[in-house]
């Protein structure tokens, strides 16, 4: 799904649908002055404490792709939701406990950060007669405060996960290193996309159909971007900053 043209013009009254066009335009051009193409970068909206109505405009407008990061908001916000056509992926972390809830309403895990939860998911996936995408979520930064596998762990849970029939491995998923040292997060985002195209190389067992990166987010897309993402993340740069426990605030900046 590209990114340009993927929604309509913002009606003057509604800010959620002005940034959001204003996003796609700031992702085409950081995937130009990349000297890639637009359509070679798909925009997830994250909408982690997005009310459903919300949600409904901007898919209403034509945008398709979303994600959710907690089990409980993919529940709750199903059903108001199935109406519109669009596609949801799970970007959080997955207790196995919760995966029966979630299985039903994505079509992608993207955080399957070990062996014992790609089995949980195929097994639910045989289950419901279906196969689902996942990602193999990699710790980039060696942040303790991000969840992931090194980079070194990533071949071998990359052969387990492409042993499971239920699941098809479609790429990888990182956060970037919280820095204002922009060198330094680009150079994470440049290791997963060198991984990629190593194992791609080399052969790997399930590297053939990983070619996504799902990488950047709000403040550093633009750095993923020129790395190879192939997927950015963005929540507050269309929904606005999130207060600290609660909805996140329609008006504020980016």
């Amino acid at each position: 799904m590209p990114v340009a043209g993927e929604a309509a013009a913002a009606p003057p009254g509604d800010p959620d649908l002005r940034r959001l066009a204003d996003v796609i335009e700031q992702v085409a051009a950081a995937a130009v002055a990349a000297g890639r193409s637009p359509a070679d970068v798909r925009l997830l909206l994250a909408t982690k404490t997005i009310d459903p109505d919300r949600i409904l405009r901007v898919l209403g407008a034509g945008h398709r792709l979303i994600g959710e990061n907690r089990a409980q908001e993919v529940v709750a916000k199903a059903d108001a939701l199935a109406p519109s056509e669009h596609e949801c992926h799970f970007i959080g972390h997955l207790q196995a406990n919760k995966i029966n809830q979630v299985l039903p309403h994505v079509s992608c895990v993207q955080t399957v950060d070990s062996a014992e939860l790609g089995r949980r998911l195929h097994s639910r996936a045989e289950l419901l007669d279906r196969t689902l995408d996942v990602m193999v979520q990699v710790n980039v930064s060696g942040e303790d405060s991000k969840s992931g596998i090194a980079l070194a762990q990533a071949p071998e849970l990359l052969a387990t996960l492409a042993g499971f029939d239920r699941l098809r491995v479609r790429g990888y998923m990182t956060i970037g290193l919280n820095s204002p040292d922009l060198a330094a997060v680009r150079a994470g985002y440049r290791s997963l996309a060198d991984f990629r195209d190593g194992a791609r190389s080399k052969g790997l067992a399930g590297a053939e159909q990983a070619t996504e990166l799902s990488m950047g987010m709000s403040g550093d897309f633009a750095a993923a971007i020129a790395e190879g993402s192939t997927m950015v993340r963005l929540g507050s740069a269309v929904f606005g900053r999130r207060a600290p426990n609660g909805p996140p605030q329609p008006e504020a900046a980016r």
